[in-house]
């Protein structure tokens, strides 16, 4: 190999890592924002315990369980997605990249029912039903339909970025010599699981 064509070699290479830094740079301050928030919830939590376990006996313990099996099953698909685009295996990977995006939609379509529940039932900001309730409710549900309203922002930013890149995988832009961008919204999908790990728990599981 001549001198130019390491130099070209090593210039991609460094793009590459670069890209990856930048992209772990990112999801760090994502981390900082929700651990804020997690934060947030663990000194109210601390301030109105008996009041916080009121209100999450309404949460819907199977709807937050089938939710994380969707989320921890569409990790894996997009995890496939890079092994099979690494593989040669385009169209597989297509599939699964594509499998990914149609889980991260039922994600939202369950977290509607529930919204649509809890709505239903007056437990909303502002609602005559929760003002009438104590200030530990009060702030369970604003907690709740911030965080994982912000979440769910996070999954539909998820599946653009993940639809885009399967745009960029047909048109060949994205190559098995050249997935670093699927890498990144790899992990920014993973990011958006994790983040729900930590929330399944505190909102449906510790009453």
């Amino acid at each position: 190999m001549s001198s130019q064509e390491n130099s070209v070699t090593a210039h991609v290479h460094r793009d590459d890592e670069g890209s990856r830094m930048g992209m772990w740079l990112f999801l760090f301050t994502e981390l900082i924002l929700f651990g804020g928030m997690f934060f947030l919830y663990a000194v109210y939590r601390f301030m109105h315990q008996s009041d916080f376990h009121i209100a999450a006996k309404s949460m819907n313990v199977l709807i937050g369980t089938i939710n994380t099996g969707i989320l921890l099953t569409s990790s894996l698909t997009i995890v496939l997605s890079i092994a099979a685009l690494r593989n040669g295996k385009k169209i597989l990977s297509l599939i699964l990249q594509g499998t990914t995006v149609m889980f991260g939609f039922l994600f939202l379509v369950n977290k509607y029912f529930e919204w649509s529940a809890e709505i239903h039932h007056g437990n909303y900001p502002g609602s005559p039903e929760l003002v009438a309730k104590s200030a530990g409710n009060i702030l369970f549900f604003g907690l709740y339909y911030v965080m994982t309203g912000l979440h769910g922002l996070h999954v539909i930013i998820g599946m653009v970025l993940i639809s885009v890149m399967m745009r960029f995988t047909m048109k060949d832009i994205i190559t098995p010599e050249s997935y670093v961008k699927l890498e990144a919204a790899g992990l920014y999908w993973h990011l958006v699981d994790i983040i729900w790990i930590f929330l399944f728990p505190l909102f449906y599981l510790i009453t």
